[in-house]
């Protein structure tokens, strides 16, 4: 498999789960269901968060920062859905650059000794954040039900 083809996932899943976010404004970045929930911009800096976080634990030589409650803070600090889409576009960008220079052998090489993901191949870390990232689009898709909004179909225009 080309180096660049493990960015195309990472790139199609922003793009499926910004249609399904398209139905929000910036009103709603600070909706949530219930207290205690991330809110609406907090949901979107999560995924960015994750992001930023798999690419560090799967390429890095430490394996993944596990202090989740400062992770946790660190979202609960957003506020702002345009600000948390920045962060996830910035995000995006820097996965994607970084796995479109990745060779096959190091996309092959385990990651890091630890609790997550240990021993797998590295390529597995584009797989793990498509999938964390469907999951948040879903939430998102119920917070924008309950904001009686009809989010559109991930998949197409």
């Amino acid at each position: 498999m080309p180096a660049n083809a493990y960015a195309v996932p990472v790139r199609q899943a922003l793009q499926f789960f910004s249609r399904t976010c398209s139905v929000f404004n910036e009103e709603d970045s600070e909706y949530t269901p219930t207290g205690g929930q991330f809110t609406v911009a907090q949901q979107v800096a999560h995924v960015a968060q994750t992001i930023d976080w798999f690419m560090a634990g799967g390429f890095g030589p430490d394996g993944f920062d596990l202090d989740f409650s400062a992770h946790h803070a660190a979202v609960r600090e957003v506020h702002s859905l345009a600000a948390a889409f920045e962060w996830l576009a910035r995000s995006v960008d820097d996965a994607t650059a970084a796995l479109a220079d990745k060779s096959q052998e190091e996309m092959m090489a385990p990651i890091a000794e630890g609790p997550i993901m240990a021993g797998e191949p590295r390529a597995a870390i584009v797989a793990a954040i498509a999938e964390h990232t469907a999951h948040h689009r879903g939430s998102l898709a119920v917070y924008a039900r309950l904001l009686g909004y009809a989010p559109p179909m991930p998949y197409s225009d």
